[in-house]
């Protein structure tokens, strides 16, 4: 795991061996998987290596996230773990473009939502207005059979 998070910072950006294990050591000591640096990809649960993926992306310093449904393959337990990350980086101020089918997670901790429909953009604004008041019928159709609620 260490490897893993150490790797390209120092093959791209020329980062030092020692300062690049201080970054993974303090990036996974954050994310409460300091104890498994030294374990395989394979010896993790799916949960921690979405996490430690994560963590590879922050070694980084990126300026903005892409994540495409990173719960998707999750186990429903393990999915919590992952979207509690996401959460911690969207109030540390991160820059995230999401594509997630976790709507709820979405309504409590975007800022914007764009909900497509057959590759076309089909409703899009503030999260709160979008999630929680749809104007167009194939986005209220889409909540109601995902929230399990009546709009």
């Amino acid at each position: 795991v260490m490897e893993n998070v150490m790797c390209a910072p120092m093959l791209v950006k020329g980062v030092s061996r020692r300062d690049a294990a201080g970054q993974a050591e303090q990036l996974l000591d954050r994310i409460g998987l300091a104890q498994r640096r030294n374990h395989y990809p394979f010896q993790l649960s799916g949960g921690q290596q979405q996490r430690v993926a994560i963590v590879r992306a922050l070694a980084m310093q990126p300026k903005a996230m892409l994540f495409d449904e990173v719960t998707s393959a999750l186990d429903p337990e393990l999915v919590g773990e992952v979207l509690g990350l996401m959460a911690e980086l969207a109030n540390e101020g991160m820059t995230m473009l999401i594509v997630t089918h976790e709507i709820a997670f979405a309504r409590d901790v975007s800022s914007r939502t764009l909900f497509f429909d057959r590759g076309v953009i089909a409703e899009s604004g503030p999260s709160r207005d979008v999630l929680r008041n749809p104007q167009s019928e194939r986005m209220r159709q889409f909540l109601s059979r995902v929230l399990h609620e009546s709009y």
